[in-house]
């Protein structure tokens, strides 16, 4: 496979490095890219790939669905995912491919990416751990619901235009304490919706060169524009990362004996306690 690398020079310009390292890891904000047009992102290839990905690692649905939509009531489209791919122009729907790094091109593509943010990421918050990358497939109009991710995420978008509306990450008001322990121990990750919160999203319009920044867990929702959309997610967990998630189902472990536990403290302080307790509960089978 003929790499990044060997395309481009640079995927992520000076400017990108340079805005980087004023917000990573603890703030959204609007990055560019020079990623053109490539082989494996077109969408007949991304069609070829939904069909060969294992079916845990596909995800699709029709796309305009309300905003805060609970998992459950998510209908189907009643299409294949490479049939969902190839008339996204026109079917209402959206899809994600998940994992695209377990197909040895895709991992290639995301390590080359990733490791032009090595320089910036790991004096922060340390080694790039469990490289992930996802692409999603938006008809237009398709809307992303209500959610937080666990890992720090770098969205590129390649093809279209879309509206990311984001929260900010640890703030109660908007994904409570509550909430991150039912992930963490589990659950999905939609979040419930209130109209109120819309006042304050801060909103990153995204065209083709532009990319988005999203802390860990930074609740957030989607909102395509009027034309079918691409773009590809890098993802990396940290150590501090897989902590807080700890520490979260930490807290759910106590909220059960009773308890009414604490947020757990955001980067850069790690809630030791409760993280290495958790390990050894595990460990002892104390937990599951």
């Amino acid at each position: 496979m003929k790499t990044v690398q060997a395309d481009l020079e640079h995927v992520f310009p000076d400017e990108t490095i340079a805005r980087m390292e004023a917000l990573y890891p603890a703030q959204a904000g609007l990055l560019h890219h020079l990623l053109p047009d490539h082989p494996l992102l077109s969408l007949e290839a991304l069609a070829q790939l939904g069909e060969g990905l294992p079916g845990a690692q596909v995800e699709y649905n029709p796309g305009d669905v309300p905003i805060g939509i609970k998992p459950a009531d998510i209908p189907t489209n009643g299409l294949s995912i490479g049939e969902t791919i190839r008339t996204i122009d026109t079917n209402r729907s959206w899809a994600v491919l998940k994992n695209i790094e377990t197909v040895a091109e895709y991992r290639a593509l995301l390590m080359d990416l990733l490791g032009e943010l090595k320089s910036v990421v790991e004096p922060r918050t340390g080694a790039m751990l469990t490289p992930q990358g996802f692409v999603f497939i938006s008809s237009p109009g398709s809307i992303t619901p209500f959610h937080f991710d666990p890992e720090h995420n770098i969205l590129l978008q390649l093809r279209g235009r879309k509206v990311m509306n984001v929260w900010p990450a640890g703030d109660e008001r908007f994904a409570h304490r509550v909430e991150h322990e039912r992930y963490h121990t589990g659950g999905h990750r939609n979040l419930p919706w209130q109209e109120a919160y819309r006042d304050g999203a801060q909103q990153v319009p995204l065209g083709p060169g532009d990319a988005v920044l999203m802390p860990v867990m930074a609740p957030h929702f989607v909102a395509n524009g009027d034309a079918p959309s691409v773009s590809l997610s890098i993802t990396w967990r940290s150590e501090w990362s897989y902590r807080e998630s700890e520490a979260h189902a930490a807290n759910a472990a106590l909220r059960r004996m009773g308890l009414d536990p604490a947020m757990p403290p955001r980067w850069p302080s790690y809630a030791w306690v409760k993280t290495v307790g958790w390990r050894i509960a595990r460990k002892l089978g104390l937990v599951s």
